[in-house]
Protein backbone atom coordinates (compact mmCIF):
# COMPACT_ATOMS: atom_id res chain seq x y z
CA UNK A 1 0.00 0.00 0.00
CA UNK A 2 2.72 2.55 -0.84
CA UNK A 3 0.60 5.14 -2.68
CA UNK A 4 1.46 8.78 -2.05
CA UNK A 5 3.77 9.71 0.83
CA UNK A 6 4.63 13.26 1.91
CA UNK A 7 7.87 14.36 3.52
CA UNK A 8 8.09 17.30 5.93
CA UNK A 9 8.77 19.82 3.17
CA UNK A 10 5.69 18.71 1.25
CA UNK A 11 3.52 18.80 4.39
CA UNK A 12 4.70 22.35 5.14
CA UNK A 13 4.24 23.38 1.52
CA UNK A 14 0.67 22.10 1.27
CA UNK A 15 -0.24 23.40 4.75
CA UNK A 16 0.82 26.90 3.68
CA UNK A 17 -0.71 26.69 0.19
CA UNK A 18 -3.86 28.59 -0.68
CA UNK A 19 -7.16 26.77 -0.21
CA UNK A 20 -7.84 26.80 -3.96
CA UNK A 21 -4.45 25.30 -4.74
CA UNK A 22 -4.80 22.65 -2.03
CA UNK A 23 -8.22 21.65 -3.39
CA UNK A 24 -6.81 21.42 -6.91
CA UNK A 25 -3.95 19.19 -5.75
CA UNK A 26 -6.33 17.01 -3.77
CA UNK A 27 -8.56 16.64 -6.83
CA UNK A 28 -5.67 15.59 -9.07
CA UNK A 29 -4.29 13.03 -6.63
CA UNK A 30 -7.81 11.93 -5.69
CA UNK A 31 -8.62 11.18 -9.32
CA UNK A 32 -5.65 8.79 -9.32
CA UNK A 33 -6.69 7.21 -5.98
CA UNK A 34 -3.63 8.72 -4.29
CA UNK A 35 -5.47 10.93 -1.79
CA UNK A 36 -5.35 11.06 1.16
CA UNK A 37 -1.57 10.86 1.34
CA UNK A 38 0.32 8.94 3.98
CA UNK A 39 2.51 10.89 6.36
CA UNK A 40 4.76 8.75 8.58
CA UNK A 41 4.56 10.10 12.14
CA UNK A 42 8.32 10.61 12.25
CA UNK A 43 7.83 13.37 9.63
CA UNK A 44 5.96 15.39 12.27
CA UNK A 45 9.24 15.85 14.12
CA UNK A 46 10.50 17.87 11.16
CA UNK A 47 7.37 19.82 10.17
CA UNK A 48 5.99 20.86 13.57
CA UNK A 49 7.42 23.31 16.09
CA UNK A 50 5.43 22.49 19.22
CA UNK A 51 3.84 25.97 19.18
CA UNK A 52 0.05 25.72 18.69
CA UNK A 53 -0.27 28.99 16.77
CA UNK A 54 2.67 28.32 14.46
CA UNK A 55 1.51 24.75 13.83
CA UNK A 56 -2.22 25.47 13.35
CA UNK A 57 -2.21 25.28 9.54
CA UNK A 58 -0.10 22.14 9.57
CA UNK A 59 -2.42 20.46 12.08
CA UNK A 60 -5.41 21.36 9.89
CA UNK A 61 -3.71 19.91 6.81
CA UNK A 62 -2.71 16.73 8.66
CA UNK A 63 -6.36 16.06 9.54
CA UNK A 64 -6.86 15.20 5.87
CA UNK A 65 -3.87 12.85 5.78
CA UNK A 66 -3.32 9.28 6.90
CA UNK A 67 -0.66 9.69 9.60
CA UNK A 68 1.13 6.34 9.79
CA UNK A 69 2.44 5.55 13.25
CA UNK A 70 4.17 2.24 12.67
CA UNK A 71 7.59 1.60 11.18
CA UNK A 72 8.08 -2.14 11.24
CA UNK A 73 11.41 -3.72 12.00
CA UNK A 74 11.70 -4.92 8.41
CA UNK A 75 11.00 -1.39 7.08
CA UNK A 76 13.59 0.03 9.49
CA UNK A 77 16.15 -2.53 8.32
CA UNK A 78 15.35 -1.74 4.68
CA UNK A 79 15.71 1.99 5.42
CA UNK A 80 19.11 1.35 6.98
CA UNK A 81 20.20 -0.60 3.89
CA UNK A 82 18.99 2.12 1.51
CA UNK A 83 20.78 4.78 3.55
CA UNK A 84 24.01 2.77 3.50
CA UNK A 85 23.79 2.18 -0.25
CA UNK A 86 23.07 5.86 -0.95
CA UNK A 87 25.77 7.11 1.40
CA UNK A 88 23.54 10.06 2.29
CA UNK A 89 20.14 11.05 3.61
CA UNK A 90 18.65 11.21 7.07
CA UNK A 91 17.02 8.35 8.92
CA UNK A 92 13.63 9.99 8.32
CA UNK A 93 14.25 10.23 4.57
CA UNK A 94 15.42 6.62 4.39
CA UNK A 95 12.30 5.50 6.27
CA UNK A 96 10.10 7.39 3.78
CA UNK A 97 11.70 5.61 0.85
CA UNK A 98 11.44 2.20 2.53
CA UNK A 99 7.75 2.83 3.25
CA UNK A 100 7.18 3.89 -0.36
CA UNK A 101 8.41 0.55 -1.73
CA UNK A 102 7.30 -0.89 -4.07
CA UNK A 103 6.21 1.65 -6.68
CA UNK A 104 5.25 4.48 -4.35
CA UNK A 105 5.41 8.22 -4.93
CA UNK A 106 7.06 10.65 -2.51
CA UNK A 107 6.32 14.35 -2.74
CA UNK A 108 9.07 16.60 -1.39
CA UNK A 109 10.38 20.15 -1.54
CA UNK A 110 14.01 18.95 -1.71
CA UNK A 111 14.72 15.87 -3.79
CA UNK A 112 18.50 15.40 -3.65
CA UNK A 113 18.79 12.96 -0.75
CA UNK A 114 15.48 11.23 -1.49
CA UNK A 115 16.50 10.69 -5.12
CA UNK A 116 19.80 9.15 -4.00
CA UNK A 117 17.95 6.84 -1.59
CA UNK A 118 15.31 5.91 -4.18
CA UNK A 119 18.00 4.94 -6.70
CA UNK A 120 18.33 1.64 -4.82
CA UNK A 121 14.63 1.24 -4.03
CA UNK A 122 12.00 -0.78 -5.88
CA UNK A 123 10.17 1.60 -8.20
CA UNK A 124 9.97 4.61 -5.87
CA UNK A 125 9.35 7.91 -7.64
CA UNK A 126 10.33 11.29 -6.20
CA UNK A 127 8.45 14.45 -7.27
CA UNK A 128 9.06 18.03 -6.17
CA UNK A 129 6.32 20.48 -5.18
Amino acid sequence: MPGLILDSGAVSYFADASADYARAVMAVFGSEDLWPPRVPSVVLVECLTGHPQKDARTHMFLKGCDVTTILSESAARRAARLRTLAGRGSAVEAALVALAEPRGLIITSDKQDLTALAANAMGVTIEVV
